[in-house]
């Protein structure tokens, strides 16, 4: 149903004038149809090339530009002059809110209008600056925290045994899977909005934002907590024992937020300067950062080969108490490990919010994200067999493996203070990397109209989103000013977790629906069942008993019916769906099995976080469609349907259908 502002005033209805010169802003589209590239109607211009054809690439669409042909020039009348031009105005958007929720919430974008019209909303265009060793920099800062050192002891320990360097190897090959899918929309379409603007395109606006504000609210959270926790390292590499030594105790305030931490606040604040001034300084900061840091893990792994015993591999301290053997607690164990360590390859999905300024997107994006990934995984394999090797698994301390390990050695507890300046180098590191992706996460967001413009503006000098960066750096310094939050917030990361998920499910679906009706509704009806496979091999492995008895064969065929179920699924998608459109530049290898492992994968990792975090997604998924209802959606309405464009007349393009 087309809806028409001056045929509900009872206005005449407006004249066809093709060559007045009118604001152009086309509706948008359901579900990623990609619209039909026609010549433009006003005299003299040339047709407008498909956006990633060799075409676009010297004649790049103007910010203006139109997917449809047929315009009709509408008057705005004084009811779209914008919903929150005054209260009565605010109270009639609020009246037309479930028609603007049921017209705007699945309503998606093409990637050229992502590029063009849309981007141009924050002025000034970003430094093209970046290149893929500056990416693969980014990504080694953003996955190597301090977090390694505490989750190595916890999934050793707990799970795999020495067999922990075999679940690194695992979750850095499934990261890598991950890692394929957003290579392949940052290639497409290199914006700064990461997994908000490839979900947008693909699933529409709603689904974008829910997504896009959980992730956000984790970054503000997580790196408080990372900042607040950059204290007890530093201390630690001074030979301060207690972080409260170096914070200050505020009488009459309650347990958890009566202690004012002022390094973390600086160090956000310094950060936030580093990331207003300049990408690319900040990305070498970062490199510099991060080469230290680097050196200080190989040191590390040096000492452990150095100083430790390969028969540890083997022999556990306790061979009455505890198994023995590489793999103590076999199969499960191995992989309960890997889906612990995985949350260690986090940070890499930050790099793609770079892509807006990277020099040579197609060919720097591959090989500074994948690149990334598989130096991470390398460290991590080593820093797993360097510890397995300077202390038997059922000896090492789960909370901190490598300074434990040192410390319990005659005349070496000099160690111990090197592991705690490595350890607040990467809180650095990793700190920056997330500010660098959280603020222009907010920036697109800004841009898609969801939220205010203001925070979408690039400075004309520093070519850089500072409104965003400032005011999340202000939010963020504020919570670790007082909140003592957990220090491993960020390693229970449910909203990041889903931005996976959702988006190997987006790459599927642009792949193999195109403009067919008939291809979406298979194309869906695939997603939702392979992802309920997935759910039901997630709660067996979780819930049903293990054991050496009949449980053990019970709960082993339960799994093997199910991935075997899972193999199905995907092979007979394949065989029945071809592909309706092939990348033009970068694309996910063995479609559609690759972005079908790591949906599968995440589920699994969604299936092992704690009900905690499962309260919080649900709090913050609350929380962000309140603002989706009451502000979003009508602000995104007046952006891109006439409502508060400040005047003179509206495009409807008549050939869509929302």
């Amino acid at each position: 149903e087309k809806f028409s502002p001056s045929a509900s005033l009872g206005l005449p209805p407006p004249s066809l004038n093709t060559s007045a010169s009118i604001p152009r802003s086309p509706r948008l589209l359901p579900f990623s149809a990609t619209p039909y590239q026609s010549p433009q109607h006003s005299g003299g211009h040339e047709p407008r090339p498909i956006p990633g054809t060799a075409d676009s690439a010297s004649h790049p669409p103007p910010p203006a530009a139109m997917d449809k042909a047929a315009l009709v020039a509408e008057p705005v009348s004084a009811a779209a002059a914008g919903s929150f031009s005054s209260l009565r105005a605010y109270g009639r958007a609020l009246a037309q809110t479930p028609r603007r929720v049921a017209r705007r919430a699945c309503a998606a974008t093409a990637p050229g209008e992502e590029m063009s019209r849309v981007r141009a909303r924050s002025g000034p265009r970003m430094a093209r600056a970046l290149r893929w060793h500056d990416l693969v920099g980014l990504g080694l800062g953003g996955m190597v925290g301090a977090g390694i050192f505490v989750t190595t002891g916890h999934a050793t320990r707990l799970y795999a045994g020495p067999g922990v360097v075999v679940s690194y190897a695992i979750a850095g090959l499934c990261a890598l899977l991950s890692a394929f899918c957003y290579t392949e929309f940052a290639v497409e379409m290199p914006v700064a909005g990461g997994a908000f603007s490839y979900l947008r395109v693909t699933f529409g606006e709603f689904a974008a934002f829910l997504t896009g504000a959980n992730l956000i609210m984790e970054y503000v959270f997580s790196n408080a907590a990372v900042a607040r926790s950059f204290t007890a390292y530093l201390g630690t590499a001074v030979g301060v024992d207690s972080p409260s030594k170096w914070r200050i105790a505020v009488p009459g305030l309650p347990q958890g937020f009566n202690e004012v931490d002022l390094v973390a606040v600086g160090v956000i604040l310094l950060i936030s300067v580093c990331i207003c001034y300049s990408t690319k300084e900040s990305s070498s900061v970062n490199m510099v950062l991060t080469a230290v840091h680097v050196a200080f893990i190989l040191f590390i792994i040096v000492m452990g080969f150095v100083h430790g015993d390969a028969r540890n591999l083997t022999r556990p301290a306790d061979p009455a108490r505890n198994p023995g053997g590489f793999f103590p607690h076999g199969a499960a164990g191995v992989f309960n490990g890997a889906a612990m360590v995985y949350l260690s390859y986090i940070g890499y999905d930050a790099v793609s919010t770079m892509a807006e300024e990277v020099e040579r997107p197609e060919r720097d994006i591959p090989a500074g994200v994948s690149g990334s990934v598989v130096l991470v995984t390398v460290l991590y394999c080593l820093m797993a067999v360097s510890m397995s090797m300077l202390l038997p698994y059922d000896a090492i301390d789960a909370d901190a493996p490598f300074s434990g390990a040192f410390t319990g050695k005659a005349g070496m507890k000099w160690v111990s203070n090197v592991i705690g300046a490595g350890a607040s180098l990467g809180i650095l590191t990793s700190l920056m990397v997330a500010m660098l992706g959280q603020a222009r996460y907010l920036c697109v967001i800004g841009r898609s109209g969801v939220m205010p413009p203001w925070l979408a503006k690039v400075h004309p000098r520093t070519a850089t989103p500072v409104n965003a960066s400032a005011f999340l750096g202000a939010v963020t310094a504020a919570l670790a000013l007082l909140a003592d939050l957990d220090v491993l917030l960020n390693l229970v990361s449910i909203g990041t977790l889903f931005v996976f998920y959702m988006v190997a499910n987006a790459v599927v679906f642009r792949r193999y629906t195109g403009n067919s009706g008939e291809r979406r509704r298979k194309t869906l009806a695939f997603i939702v069942a392979f992802s309920l496979v997935a759910v039901c091999f997630t709660l067996l492995w979780h819930l049903v008993p293990s054991g050496h008895g009949g449980h053990g064969g019970v709960k082993a065929g339960l799994l093997a019916g199910c991935g075997a179920l899972a193999v199905a699924v995907v092979a007979a998608f394949q065989k029945l769906v071809p592909q309706a459109r092939a990348p033009e530049l970068w694309g996910v290898p063995a479609m559609p099995w690759v972005p079908a492992a790591s949906v599968f994968l995440n589920v699994f990792l969604l299936g092992s976080l704690d009900r905690a975090s499962y309260v919080r997604f649900g709090v913050f998924s609350g929380a962000t469609v309140l603002v989706y209802v009451l502000y979003s959606v009508h602000a995104s309405y007046d952006a891109d349907e006439g409502g508060g464009g400040g005047g003179g007349a509206k495009v409807v393009d008549e050939g869509c259908e929302v």
